[in-house]
């Protein structure tokens, strides 16, 4: 009888816990009004017959040439800024290895109105090479010519003076805080630096974030003790760009550790909450051409050797990247001087292009003296789609919440392909009005279709109701979605 109440016991406790374990409600993912892209699993539960595809950037030619007797081919760390009507450049200038105890470095600026066609402007602030009319905004500042790195500081209450912040430096200096009201003349925000911990050799970034309501930097650690090991990224927070937090390594998931030369993490300007990375990813000893051929390009010896190319990832915040794709996000290129020395270093900073297209911008030809900066375009949101092939398939979400009263989504088909959604509870059950028989199928290409049901387009109904999203796609391309 005793065996017996145990059992029972036994079986009471398991189940029990089994209704515990089975009541506990999935997670709700809120997403507000906020625009969600597929470069990650974030709002991903099922994926039947359908896939994540990874998108490559359409090259567009020369932005810019490192021409000038200043710039050269050892010009480098890009960062690109739309300011209202105007795209702002920076970027080192450095016509060839600085010996040590030398100078010759320095951060030069150039605009543009379309960020197609660039110019230098004459600034006059500095002589450089007995030159007065050039476009250097800061010189005779080692080691902060080195890696100058600008942006826009979109904190709420900052001065006008304090429009334009960047950050410069190395391991002996720190990174040192610059100020600039007018994004061209800048000074020091102290003599000290804001934080130092850290190896900084490479191009450091920091931005405000919405999202986490910090300022969040983003630098170059090594993996082992001094300059050993791999290249790598670590990450510290502050809350009045002074005072920052001890730094955290950044994680990758579980994928190989590999040598990432720069970062350029900044907030998607479509999606603030999704930052976007570009990383350099640098092989130091894998070369394309034998020595005999990489002396007829790269004059200097130490550039002959490596190869690089451009990854994609991404971050939500805290010290965690999103490596969905370890596939080459641009890759070198046709021609033999994309395939040596430290190439293909991708500009910090994806703008907006046009109504549909946004640019990206990357460094050719470094170390030789065609060096210069080549741009691309990708459509908007288009880094990553959810892909259906002819034969169909379909994207389930997970539950969420939403506000708003339409479902707006960027998308493309063929011909022959087309798309149905349908609005589900968070238990995957169809709900009347909004399922895929309320649902036309449709084709097109758009950034910002409202999708509509028999019924309309309205879903306000819903707003703050746990949901799940059901694509079911033929021949398409899903990029993103939002309601508004």
């Amino acid at each position: 009888m005793a065996i017996f109440r145990k059992t029972v016991l036994f079986f009471l406790l398991v189940f029990s816990c089994s209704l515990m374990l089975f009541s506990q409600p999935n997670e709700i993912i809120s997403i507000a009004d906020r625009r969600e892209l597929f470069v990650d699993y974030h709002l991903i539960d099922k994926l039947e017959g359908t896939e994540l595809r990874l998108h490559e950037p359409r090259q567009e030619g020369i932005a810019i040439k490192f021409d000038k007797p200043w710039e050269g081919g050892f010009s480098a760390y890009v960062t690109v800024i739309k300011d209202g009507d105007l795209y702002r450049m920076y970027y080192r200038g450095l016509p060839r290895t600085q010996q040590e105890g030398e100078d010759i470095a320095v951060a030069c600026y150039a605009e543009s109105k379309d960020g197609i066609q660039w110019t230098k402007p004459n600034l006059g602030i500095f002589e450089v090479m007995g030159i007065q009319d050039n476009n250097v905004i800061l010189a005779n500042a080692s080691p902060f010519t080195h890696n100058f790195c600008p942006f826009i500081d979109t904190k709420p209450g900052i001065p006008k003076s304090e429009k334009f912040k960047a950050i410069a430096g190395n391991e002996n200096s720190g990174l040192v805080g610059f100020i600039s009201e007018d994004g061209i003349h800048w000074k020091k925000l102290r003599d000290e630096s804001i934080f130092r911990e850290g190896m900084f050799d490479s191009q450091n970034v920091v931005f405000w974030s919405e999202h986490e309501q910090c300022y969040v930097c983003y630098f170059r650690t090594w993996t082992g003790e001094g300059y050993t090991g791999f290249r790598t990224i670590s990450r510290t927070t502050s809350t009045d760009f002074l005072n920052w937090t001890d730094p955290v390594p950044m994680e990758f998931g579980k994928t190989p550790m590999e040598h990432l030369y720069t970062n350029a993490t900044h907030p998607y300007f479509r999606a603030p909450h999704i930052y976007i990375a570009m990383p350099k990813r640098f092989f130091p000893d894998k070369a394309a051409f034998s020595a005999e051929i990489a002396k007829t390009l790269v004059d200097n010896p130490g550039y002959r050797i490596a190869s690089s190319d451009a990854v994609l990832m991404t971050s939500r915040g805290a010290n965690r990247y999103d490596r969905t794709f370890m596939e080459a996000f641009i890759r070198p290129g046709t021609t033999p001087q994309d395939w040596i020395a430290r190439d293909n270093t991708p500009a910090l900073g994806v703008v907006p292009g046009n109504d549909r297209e946004l640019f990206i911008y990357r460094m050719s030809h470094y170390a030789q003296p065609t060096a210069h900066l080549t741009r691309y375009s990708l459509r908007l949101d288009g880094f990553v789609s959810v892909h259906a092939p002819y034969n169909g398939g379909e994207l389930i979400t997970k539950p969420f919440i939403f506000s708003g009263s339409e479902l707006e989504i960027n998308f493309a088909t063929s011909a022959a392909g087309g798309i149905q959604v349908e609005i589900q509870n968070a238990n995957g059950e169809a709900i009347p009005s909004v399922s895929l028989d309320d649902c036309p199928e449709f084709i097109g290409d758009a950034i910002d279709y409202v999708v509509h049901w028999k019924n309309g387009s309205d879903v306000s109904q819903l707003a703050g109701k746990p949901i799940r999203l059901r694509f079911l796609m033929k021949d398409a391309d899903l990029y993103a979605l939002q309601f508004k």
